[in-house]
C-alpha cells in the first residue's frame, strides 16, 4: 500500500484516482474479517437461553442443544449445581454429562476433571454415593487418547482414592487393574496402572500387597517398554514405604539394582534418584555392600559413557556422601570429595595450560548441562561442609567456594547468594574467612545476585562481626575491609536500575548497620544518602524505607550535634519544603519517628512543624495530616504537655470553621468525635477510681466507728437488762398483793394499758424531727451524723434509717462520696429495739396468768 501524500501535493486528476481507490479497496479487505467475526441473527438465536427456564433445565439445555462452550460451561458449573440441588443434578444432569463427554473436546474433558474433584472435595455428597456416581465415569476417561487428557483424570482417581474405602477400592479399582496392567493391554493402560499401584500399597496392608499388587510391579519392571520401566521404577519409593523394611530389602531392592543396569538411560536415572530417596531405609549392610558399588558405578560412568546421569548425580550427590558418610574409608571420603570438586569446574577447565581457544568447543546443549551441574553444586555446598567437616573448610572447600562465588554464571553465583548465609552458619567462629567473596557478591553486576544476598544481609554482617577472628576489637570496621564501600555500590547500582523491589529491599535491610558499623561512619557515608533518596526517588516503598532507615540511623546517632543537624534538615527540607510531595513525606517520617522514639523526643522537635502543616494549601497533605492526629495526640502527656494540647485544640477548631475541602472537614469531625469520646471515657475511668480509693477509706473509717460504738452497745444491753428485771419483780409483787374483788382486774386492765401505751411512745419517738428526712442527713457529713445520733440517744429516741441511709454522693465532677458512719449503730440499736419489745410481752402474758390464778383462787 502506498504512503498518502500530503494534502498539499495530493493530485486529485484521474490518473491518481484510480490509485486512491484501490487504497479504499484494500481497508476494506482490511476491515471484512472483523464483520465477519460477528455474530449473524440466527447464531444469535442458537445462543439464546429462555430466561424462566431454572438452573437444571438450563443445563440439560445447554447439553442437548448448546455448542461446546455452553457445554464447557455447564460442567465448570458443576460443583454449584451440587450445592444447591445434589439430588436433581445427579438424577439428570450427571447422566446427560456422562453421555456428552464420550465426543466432548480436550477443554471439556479436562474441565469435568477439574469439576469432578472438585465435588468430592466440597463433600457435597458421601463418599459412597460419589463412587457410585462419579467412579465409573473417571475409570471410563483414564484411557483417553490424548495424554493430557488422561494424565488429568488420573490426578483426580489418584484423589479420589485417597477418600474412597477399602472393599469400594479393591473391587473398583484394584481387580480391574490386574488385567489393565498386562502386556497386551496399550501402553498408555500400562502407564496409568504403574501410578495407581504406587498409590494403592499405602491403603492396604502388607500381606495383601505383596500377594497381589507385588507381583504386579514385578511385571511392570520388567516391562518391554522403557517408558513403563520408568515410571514402575519412580513408584518404587511408594510401594516401599507402604510395605515397610522387610519387604523393601527382599522385593525392591534387587528390583532397583536390576533397573540401575537396564539398558535405557532414563530407566538408570529414575533408579538412581529412587535409590538415594530409599536411602534410609536401608541398613548399613545393605549401603556398604549394594547401594555404595552402585554409587561408584554411577560416579565412574557419568564422565564416559552416562552424562545424563551427571545433573541428577550432582543434585543429590550432597545427601548421598551424608548418607554413606558412616561406611566410608578415608581413601572413599578423599575419592568422593575429589568428585564433587571436579563436578563444581566442570566446563571451566584449562588442561595443561591451553586457552580457551584451544579447546574443544561444546554444543550449546552441553554447556547448559554443565551450568546446571555447577547450580547444583554451590545448592550442595553446605552439606559439603558437613561432609568435611566445618574445621577443615579452609583446606579442603575454601578453593572450591572462591570458584563458585566468581562463577561466569549468573545462576551458579545466584545460588551461592542464596546459601551464603547457611555457609556462614556451618562455619560459625571460622566465617572471617569467607569476608571477601561477601564483598564480592555484594559488587556483583547481577542484582539477581545482589537480591538473593540481601535476604539474610542483616544476619550474615552479624555472624561476621560476633563470631569473626576481630571480634573483640575495638572498631567494627577492623573485622570487614571494604564493607562499606561494598555497600554503597551495591546501593547505587540497585538505585539506578529499573527493580525498584531489591532496592527498597536493599534500604530496608540497611537498617541493620548501626550494629555493624560505627555512628560517625553511617553519618558521612548512609545517612545523607537516606536523606537524599527521600528527596529525589519518585517510587513511593523506596522513599518509606529510606525514610525508616534514616529514623533508624537517627535513633543510635551518639552525637547530639549531628542529630540537630539531620533534625533540622527535615523539617526545613520536608516539612517546609515547595513540593507537597516532599511535606507528605515529612508526615511519613514523623510517623516513624513515633514508632522508634520517646514521646517527648517527638513532642520535642516535630509536634510544632506537624501542626502547622493544618495550613498546607494542598488539601492531600491535610487529609494525610489529620489521618495522623490521632497518633499525634497520643504523644502528649498530661499535664506536661498540656501547652501543646492546647496548640492541637486550637488547629482542629480551626480546621472546623475554616476548612473548605469536604474530605478534610470529614476526617476532622471524625478525629473531633473520637477525641472528646476518649476524653469523656478517660473522665469517667478517673472519677470511678477516685470514688474506689474513697470507699476504701471510708470502709476503714466505718470498722473504726464499729469498734466504738461496740462498747457503748454493751453498757445499753447491761443498763435494760437490769430494768427488765426490776420492772419483772415489780409486776409480780402487785398480782401477788392483788385480792379476788374487783379492784384486781382493774388494776391489771391499767396495767396492761399502761404498757401499751408505753410501746407507742416508743414506737412514735422512734425517729427525731430532725431526721425525718433522709436526704438532708446524708448530705450531712460523718462526724455531724455520729454526734446527732449520740444526742438523739440521749434524748431517748432510736433512730431507724433504711438501707438506703448507706450510699454514695456524687459532688460535682470530683465523684467524692459521702457515708454516714452511724448506721451500723443504729441498726444494733434497732435490734436492741425488737428485743426489748419482745421482752416486755413476755412480762405482759406472765401477768395475765397470774391474775387468772387470782381469780380463780378468789372464786
Amino acid at each position: 500500500m502506498r504512503p498518502v501524500p500530503c494534502s498539499s501535493d495530493m493530485d486529485f486528476g484521474q490518473s491518481n484516482l484510480f490509485g486512491y481507490i484501490e487504497d479504499l479497496q484494500e481497508l476494506t479487505i482490511i476491515e471484512r474479517p472483523v464483520r465477519r467475526s460477528l455474530k449473524t441473527p440466527e447464531e444469535i438465536e442458537r445462543l439464546t437461553v429462555d430466561e424462566e427456564l431454572n438452573d437444571i433445565e438450563r443445563a440439560l439445555y445447554l447439553l442437548s442443544s448448546g455448542q461446546d462452550v455452553q457445554g464447557t460451561s455447564v460442567v465448570a458449573n458443576l460443583p454449584v449445581l451440587m450445592r444447591q440441588n445434589p439430588a436433581e443434578t445427579l438424577r439428570r444432569v450427571l447422566p446427560k454429562i456422562r453421555e456428552v463427554l464420550h465426543v466432548a473436546g480436550v477443554e471439556m474433558q479436562l474441565t469435568a476433571a477439574v469439576s469432578f474433584l472438585t465435588v468430592l472435595q466440597d463433600e457435597s455428597v458421601s463418599i459412597h454415593t460419589y463412587s457410585h456416581s462419579f467412579l465409573h465415569i473417571i475409570l471410563q476417561n483414564l484411557e483417553h487418547r490424548d495424554a493430557g487428557v488422561s494424565n488429568a483424570w488420573l490426578e483426580t482417581l489418584l484423589a479420589v482414592i485417597e477418600a474412597l474405602p477399602k472393599e469400594t477400592i479393591r473391587h473398583e479399582i484394584l481387580n480391574p487393574l490386574v488385567s489393565k496392567a498386562q502386556i497386551s493391554q496399550t501402553l498408555q493402560s500400562r502407564l496409568v496402572s504403574c501410578k495407581i499401584m504406587g498409590k494403592l500399597t499405602n491403603k492396604f496392608e502388607a500381606h495383601i500387597v505383596k500377594r497381589e499388587i507385588l507381583p504386579l510391579v514385578k511385571s511392570l519392571c520388567q516391562d518391554v517398554e522403557y517408558e513403563v520401566r520408568t515410571c514402575m521404577c519412580r513408584q518404587l519409593e511408594h510401594i516401599a514405604q507402604g510395605i515397610g523394611t522387610e519387604l523393601t530389602k527382599t522385593v525392591v531392592l534387587p528390583e532397583l539394582v536390576e533397573l540401575a543396569r537396564d539398558e535405557g538411560s532414563s530407566v538408570r536415572l529414575a533408579a538412581f534418584e529412587t535409590l538415594v530417596n530409599l536411602l534410609d531405609m536401608f541398613d548399613s549392610d545393605d549401603r556398604r555392600q549394594t547401594v555404595l558399588p552402585l554409587v561408584k558405578s554411577f560416579c565412574e560412568k557419568s564422565f564416559k559413557a552416562d552424562e545424563s546421569i551427571l545433573v541428577s548425580l550432582s543434585f543429590h550427590l550432597g545427601k548421598l556422601c551424608n548418607g554413606l558418610y558412616g561406611i566410608f574409608t578415608p581413601e572413599q571420603h578423599l575419592r568422593f570429595l575429589e568428585f564433587y570438586k571436579k563436578l563444581c569446574t566442570l566446563g571451566l577447565q584449562q588442561e595443561n595450560g591451553h586457552n580457551d581457544n584451544q579447546l574443544q568447543l561444546q554444543t550449546l546443549e552441553q554447556e547448559k548441562k554443565y551450568i546446571s551441574v555447577r547450580k547444583n553444586c554451590a545448592y550442595n555446598f553446605p552439606a559439603m561442609i558437613v561432609f568435611v567437616d566445618p574445621k577443615n573448610f579452609h583446606l579442603e572447600l575454601y578453593s572450591i567456594f572462591f570458584c563458585l562465588c566468581h562463577d561466569p554464571e549468573v545462576p551458579v553465583r545466584y545460588t551461592m547468594a542464596i546459601s551464603f548465609y547457611e555457609v556462614a552458619k556451618l562455619l560459625n567462629s571460622g566465617v572471617y574467612t569467607i569476608q571477601k567473596e561477601l564483598v564480592t557478591l555484594l559488587q556483583d553486576e547481577s542484582l539477581e545476585v545482589l537480591d538473593a544476598l540481601v535476604g539474610h544481609l542483616p544476619e550474615i554482617l552479624e555472624l561476621m562481626i560476633n563470631g569473626g577472628e576481630n571480634s573483640g576489637s575495638e572498631s567494627k570496621l577492623l573485622s570487614i575491609p571494604d564493607l562499606i564501600p561494598a555497600l554503597t555500590t551495591a546501593e547505587q547500582r540497585a538505585a539506578t536500575s529499573l527493580k525498584w523491589r531489591t532496592h527498597e529491599k536493599l534500604l530496608q535491610k540497611y537498617a541493620c548497620l548501626p550494629q555493624i558499623i560505627s555512628s560517625d561512619q553511617i553519618y558521612y557515608r548512609f545517612l545523607h544518602r537516606m536523606l537524599t533518596i527521600i528527596l529525589t526517588n519518585n517510587v513511593l516503598p523506596v522513599q518509606k524505607a529510606a525514610a525508616r532507615t534514616l529514623c533508624v540511623y537517627l535513633r543510635y546517632n551518639r552525637k547530639q550535634e549531628q542529630r540537630h543537624e539531620v533534625i533540622q534538615k527535615l523539617i526545613e527540607q520536608l516539612g517546609q519544603g515547595k513540593s507537597y510531595w516532599n511535606r507528605l513525606r515529612f508526615l511519613d517520617t514523623c510517623e516513624f519517628i513515633m514508632e522508634l522514639f520517646s514521646k517527648s523526643f517527638f513532642c520535642k522537635y516535630f509536634f510544632l512543624p506537624v501542626l502547622e502543616l493544618t495550613h498546607d494549601p494542598v488539601a492531600n497533605v491535610r487529609i494525610k495530616l489529620c489521618y495522623l492526629l490521632p497518633k499525634v495526640k497520643s504523644t502528649l502527656k498530661i499535664p506536661t504537655d498540656k501547652h501543646l494540647l492546647q496548640q492541637l485544640e486550637l488547629c482542629i477548631r480551626k480546621l472546623l470553621c475554616q476548612e473548605k475541602d469536604k474530605d478534610v472537614l470529614t476526617i476532622v469531625k471524625r478525629f473531633q468525635k473520637r477525641f472528646y469520646e476518649n476524653d469523656l471515657l478517660d473522665q469517667e475511668k478517673e472519677r470511678q477510681e477516685h470514688l474506689l480509693l474513697e470507699m476504701e477509706q471510708l470502709e476503714k473509717e466505718k470498722q473504726q466507728n464499729e469498734g466504738r460504738s461496740a462498747n457503748i452497745n454493751d453498757k445499753i444491753f447491761e443498763k435494760k437488762r437490769r430494768d427488765n428485771k426490776a420492772s419483772s419483780v415489780l409486776a409480780k409483787s402487785m398480782t401477788l398483793s392483788s385480792s379476788g374483788s374487783s379492784s384486781g382486774t382493774s388494776t391489771g386492765k391499767e396495767d396492761k394499758k399502761s404498757k401499751l401505751v408505753r410501746s407507742q411512745s416508743f414506737s412514735t419517738q422512734a425517729l427525731h424531727p430532725k431526721y425525718s428526712n433522709i436526704d438532708k442527713c446524708s448530705n450531712k457529713s460523718s462526724a455531724t451524723g455520729y454526734t446527732s445520733s449520740l444526742s438523739g440517744m440521749g434524748k431517748g429516741c432510736m433512730l431507724s434509717f433504711s438501707d438506703d441511709s448507706f450510699r454514695t454522693r456524687s459532688t460535682g465532677n470530683s465523684g467524692n462520696a459521702t457515708f454516714s458512719p452511724s448506721s451500723s449503730l443504729i441498726a444494733s440499736r434497732n435490734s436492741f429495739n425488737s428485743a426489748d419489745q419482745k421482752s416486755n410481752g413476755n412480762k405482759e402474758s406472765q401477768s395475765r396468768k397470774m391474775s387468772i390464778k387470782n381469780r380463780k383462787s378468789n372464786s
